[in-house]
This record gives C-alpha cells, structure tokens and sequence, in this order.
C-alpha cells in the first residue's frame, strides 16, 4: 500500500455522518470508533454555558486564539537541533538533523510541522479532544526519511499485552491499519489520565472559555439589537397618545442598533432628557468578561502582558514575565518534544550518542545592555575570570566564527614580549 493511499478519499465513498451538534463532531461512519467515543462522553459535551466548544469554536475567542498560537510560533520558531552527546556538537552528519531543522516531509518546513504538531497537543486542531499530535515514520531501514502529520482523531492508540503500544489508525475512506510503536511519533501533554494519552487543554478549560463566548455574545447582541440607552426622558406633565406614539415609533426606527448610537431625538410638548451613569451591572459585565481572559490564560500558563491586557503596568518587568513564561509555560513542553523525539525517532544505540535540543536562547535572552555586560564578564572584562570564548559569543548573536578575533579579555599578548 502507497503511503498517500491511506489519505485518499474514494470517489463512491458514503458522505460523513454529522453529530446533531454541526461540525462539534463528524464521523465516518456507525462503525467509526470515534462515534462509539462521542456517545460514551455523552454527546457534544454541552457546557454549562449552554454551547459546545470545539476547536473551531474555542480559536474564535481571541484569548484563546492568543494562547494557542503563542505556544504554537514559540516551538515553531525555535531551532531544534539534533546534539552529540559527548562533544555538544550539532549532529549535522546524522540524516534526522536535517529533518528536525529544516524540512520533516515533502510539503511542510519545520516551522510548520511544530507550529501545526504543538497546536493539536495543545487540543486546539482536529476533534480536541484528547491532547495528543501524531505522525507517520517514513523509514528506510533504521534511517528516518519523513515525519507525516496524522490528524489526531484518527489515530488511537491502545496497550499491548507486552506493555507497549500499537496505534489504530482510521483511515478516511473506511477501515483500520494497526500500526506499530516504532512507526508513530506520539507527541502527547505531560498530564494525563491513563499515561498513553494526554489532556487536551482547551477541552478541560471548555467552562471558561464557553463563559468568554457567551458573555461576548451578549455584548455583541447588545449592539446589534438593543438600543443603547444613555439616559432617560421626563416630561412637565403628562404626554399625549399622540406624541407617545410619535416617539415610540421614531425611538425604535432612529435609536436601535449599533449604527443609530449617539444620534440626537426630536423632543415634544416640553420633553427633557436626563443622562444615566454607568450602572454597577454595566461595569459588572465589563469586569466578567476581563476575568474570563484570565481564567482561560491560566491553563497555558501565558502572563497578562502577553495578552496585550492595556491594564498591565509595563515596566522594567516585562522582560522579566516574558522570560516566567518561558520557564513555566513553555519549558515543559520543550522536554516534552526532547524526549518524544529521542524515544520515537532514535534506535536503542543511538540514544546513548544523540540527544535532541531545543534552543530558548532567543527567548530568554535579555536587553542588548544586559546581553553585553553578560558576554563582557564571560570574556574577563573587570578583572573576571574568562568562562566564554569569543566565538561562543558571537555564535550565541548569530553571527559567523571569526579567525582574527582578539585574545579573551584578561589575557596578555605576549608576540611582542622578547
């Protein structure tokens, strides 16, 4: 069987069949695993807040939108690199070095394959259930040739008798391929129920974001429908039927609705108007929907000022909670990736030689005035005791190695000594 065989649709095949909840699921069939699935958790997974979230639905939010591609440019942008383990050097010569750093399939570059890999662990992609990122090996032999994304809620993965896993995989135009450990690279979230698969985050924090959804709902229905009353309109005595009628019908044509917002009204027989101030439920509503961006943040871990929240005092610690979230946001998911990698994708043999990296330096790296009093200590300046070499600096810059570069501060020349 060709490897794109297993992505081809028929063109006889039966349409989908679709959950009542629209696109909150779809199934391939009765037989489908994933619909036995969808009636064990009790249908659309309906939350208190009255609506089902997906992962459609959830990336609408922009919190949600905000926390998910951060974490997703993050292990993007960053070089992944495959190590010497007893040199530190990067192990260009091993043919999964080019894979991991630059192209991991055919159609995708590295940036893609970890932006779109990161995204479903997360449970922001496919069904969002489970918090899991597959691929196909692609191997000749013991050598990797290509890493190909499988969409999560067609791979499941079960226990063998032996205690290693085999993967299942739903194919789309009906049937299963088993597929064994060796040929999957399983990239799952550090929590989880059973240890085999991960916890999608966006599914446990469904309550928080169908809260954020619906209380902008309310907002946005506000402007659309509602007439946005400023204030109130007294009359000297008592208003005639005839102007009732008149200023019910002009209120309603001329005052509804976003667009008619702040336009003047035509008073009669002595009318005033009296101008409201904001009410304690108005800034109510306003506060509700600033903590729910919050309460969604914390799952990923991602500080206020990441959200571009304009509340947040934007001082010298910026830097600072940029690099806390690097620490504790991102950090365990870089070991994550590490060691999925050197289980997955290296032999037996080859774990004791390579290890895969990730460099954060870009991230954690400081202003250019700390960056400069860090690389001046490390080559002696102020009587420090050297630890760097030039060329360490400048490779930590990005900048090219040099051979005429001066002696590390601290050291003496001594070609002109006689």
């Amino acid at each position: 069987m060709k490897l794109l065989d297993w992505f081809r649709r028929p063109v006889n095949a039966s349409h989908a069949v679709r959950a009542m909840a629209g696109d909150s699921a779809e199934f391939y069939g009765f037989d489908d695993p994933r619909f036995l699935e969808f009636i064990r958790r009790g249908g659309s997974g309906m939350t208190e807040a009255g609506i089902a979230i997906t992962p459609k639905t959830a990336l609408k939010n922009p919190t949600v939108l905000r926390c998910v591609s951060l974490h997703a440019f993050s292990l993007g942008m960053l070089p992944l690199h495959l190590l010497n383990r007893r040199t530190g050097e990067k192990a260009v010569d091993h043919p999964l070095f080019r894979i991991l750093h630059r192209r991991p399939n055919a159609w995708q570059t590295a940036f893609e394959f970890k932006s779109l890999m990161q995204q479903r662990v997360l449970g922001a992609s496919d069904d969002g259930s489970r918090g899991d990122a597959f691929a196909l090996i692609v191997r000749s032999g013991d050598r990797v040739l290509q890493l190909v994304p499988l969409p999560t809620s067609l791979v499941r993965p079960r226990q063998k008798n032996d205690w290693s896993l085999e993967y299942v995989f739903q194919r789309p135009e009906g049937g299963e391929v088993v597929l064994q450990q060796r040929d999957i690279f399983h990239l799952r979230c550090g929590l989880s129920e059973d240890g085999i698969s991960g916890l999608s985050m966006v599914k446990q924090a469904a309550e928080a974001i169908a809260l954020a959804i619906q209380t902008e709902k309310a907002a946005a229905r506000l402007f659309r429908n509602g007439m946005l009353v400023g204030g109130a309109l007294s009359h000297p005595q008592k208003l005639s039927p005839e102007a009732y009628e008149r200023l019910k019908s002009s209120m309603e044509e001329r005052l509804s609705g976003a667009d008619n917002a702040h336009k003047w009204m035509i008073l009669e027989e002595g009318m005033a108007p009296t101008q409201f101030s904001q009410t304690g439920r108005d800034s109510q509503h306003l506060e509700q929907r600033k903590y729910q961006n919050e309460e969604i943040s914390r799952p990923f871990g991602v500080p206020r000022p990441l959200l571009n929240v304009d509340d947040t005092s934007w001082g010298s610690g910026i830097d600072v909670l940029g690099q806390f979230f690097v620490r504790f946001g991102l950090n365990p998911w870089f070991e994550a990736w590490q060691q999925a990698i050197e289980r997955c994708l290296l032999t037996d043999r080859e774990v004791d030689l390579y290890e895969a990296k990730i460099n954060a330096g870009a991230l954690l790296r400081g202003s250019m005035k700390d960056q400069a009093e860090f690389f001046a200590k490390g080559l002696g300046a102020g009587g420090h005791q050297p630890f760097l070499h030039p060329d360490e600096a400048r490779e930590w810059l990005d900048l090219p190695r040099r051979d005429d570069l001066p002696k590390p501060m601290g050291q003496k020349d001594q070609s002109n000594e006689p």
